[in-house]
């Protein structure tokens, strides 16, 4: 899970699902709105937006947008329990530009370990903890590295940092190899399957996978 987001083609194809449900969203917006219970309001909240004077002629804005996917699917990996609100959506053949747009997603324990590759297994190790389990090989011993730690929305990104290690062998060689198995149990990623231009605001962990709110202004969805 070195970059979620690297590759123009990956990071066009997150951003085409985004618009087909956008487009969906539209088109089944008069029916909804007669006789139904109007859905929970999400975590999620996007500032008010002005009209814009500059509109061109190929241009539609929309105020405000909602959009909900119990699962978005991406070459970068899964997300789960997807809530979107962009607010001044500017609508054209050229895609979208959010003026601000914020998402409340679940990032499944396997998009996380799929993404760090080399068979790490990523899990709720409860109290609100993240555990890591790898292979390695430490002073020239092949090891199963077991690690607890907090899980942070660190500089944008999703941090894993290391509290507990056990290399499960002696007390010696634990002391002796700790740095390098905290470096090892260390990890720092993007958030998949979003827009670029989004950042992790907050991350917590539950038994399903970590619970992500994400923001970004001025956010760029062309096709």
């Amino acid at each position: 899970m070195k970059n979620f987001l690297l590759g123009v083609a990956a990071t066009l194809a997150a951003l085409a699902l985004v618009l087909v449900v956008l487009v969906f969203s539209l088109g089944s917006g008069a029916s909804s709105a007669s006789g139904s219970t109007a859905s929970p309001a999400p975590t999620a909240s996007a500032g008010v937006a002005q009209r814009p004077a500059d509109l061109t002629a190929d241009e539609t804005w929309l105020g405000a947008v909602e959009l909900r996917s119990q699962d978005v699917v991406s070459a970068q990996g899964d997300l789960v329990d997807v809530v979107a609100i962009g607010s001044g959506v500017r609508f054209s053949e050229a895609g979208l530009r959010a003026q601000s747009l914020d998402i409340d997603a679940t990032i499944p324990f396997a998009t996380v370990a799929e993404q760090v590759g080399q068979d790490v297994t990523v899990y709720d190790a409860g109290n609100g903890k993240t555990g890591v389990e790898r292979q390695v090989t430490i002073l020239g011993r092949d090891i199963t590295l077991k690690a607890t730690g907090t899980v942070t929305a660190d500089g944008g990104q999703l941090l894993i940092e290391p509290e507990t290690i056990d290399l499960g062998g002696p007390s010696f060689l634990d002391a002796a190899a700790s740095t390098l198995a905290r470096s090892l149990a260390t990890i720092r990623q993007d958030v998949p399957g979003v827009p670029a231009g989004m950042s992790l605001d907050a991350v917590a962990v539950t038994p399903q996978g970590f619970d992500a709110r994400l923001s970004g202004t001025d956010v760029a969805i062309g096709r």
